[in-house]
Formats: structure tokens, sequence, C-alpha cells
């Protein structure tokens, strides 16, 4: 159970935030740049998907330091365990460093200017605490920007299931 939560915490925490031009309430798929979309790197929705990733390759690369600073203080994550703060977080990746991951079908919410939701799912590959493990997660990040950084303020995982 413990190996099941590190890997469900570690993989939300960002590890993915200046406005989208979406104002419904409503998730949307994260559009695909072309040709010379200037516009599309800057969209909100294009700088939380990049800082999440961040976070992941952060947990790929074993830069804890990064994953860290990616993080408010005051962040909570949830997972199948319960909620957890930043402190808890950091202490459980230390055993923990990402293989491979992907990032499918992204969605984004806008919350205000200055925060927004991404939504994805995720295959993982890693190892946690001496054990390998292979595992696929729906994942919810909320990132706000305060003092001109992004930052994720809340995360929650949910292990996939086969559907019935």
């Amino acid at each position: 159970m413990k190996r099941t939560r590190i890997i469900l915490v570690a993989t939300v925490v960002i590890s993915s935030w200046s406005l989208w031009g979406h104002t419904g309430s409503s998730a949307a798929p994260i559009p695909k740049p072309g040709g010379n979309d200037v516009k599309f790197a800057n969209t909100m929705a294009q700088q939380i998907v990049a800082k999440e990733r961040e976070g992941l390759e952060a947990l790929k690369s074993g830069d804890l330091k990064t994953f860290g600073d990616l993080t408010a203080d005051d962040a909570v994550f949830v997972d199948a365990a319960g909620p957890t703060g930043k402190a808890q977080v950091l202490k459980n990746v230390e055993g923990f460093k990402l293989a491979d991951y992907t990032m499918d079908d992204v969605k984004f919410v806008p919350i205000s200017p200055k925060s927004g939701l991404i939504s994805y799912t995720t295959n993982e590959r890693g190892i946690s605490h001496g054990h390998e493990f292979a595992i696929q997660v729906y994942v919810s990040s909320v990132w706000a920007k305060r003092r001109n950084k992004w930052l994720c303020v809340f995360s929650q995982e949910t292990a996939a299931r086969k559907r019935q």
C-alpha cells in the first residue's frame, strides 16, 4: 500500500498555467500546435502542461530540488491513502524514480486568469524504493501563478482500473 501511495502521489505533484481564451466551465482538450502558432506556445494551458511535464521529468532524472520548487508550500495532494502536504510528498519521492511516462487525453479548465486545472491519463514505469512498477493513473492538477511563478497547489491521482 505504501508503494502504491508513493507512486500515486509522486506522479501528480507537478508533479504541470496568460489566458486560455476558453471561458466555459467544461474541460477542453489541449489543441495541438501547428505551423508558426506563437500564440499557442503562450497559452495558459500550454504553460501548465509544460510545468507538469517539467515535474515529471524531474522525477525521471532524480532532481528532487526542481520537483520541490514546482510545488507550493501549502499544496495538497490526494491519493487512495488520503490527503497529504508538500513535506510528506517530498519525503515519499526520495526513493522514487520514473523510467518512462506518458501524458494522454490532456484536458484543461481555466479557473482564473492566474490558475487552471489539467486532467490526464498517465502510464508510468519506474522504481519505487527498490521495486519496479508499471501503473496507469488518472491525474488532476491545479496550478496557480504566484509571484510570477507557476506552482502546483493541488494534485489528485486515482489508479486506473479496467472498465466493466
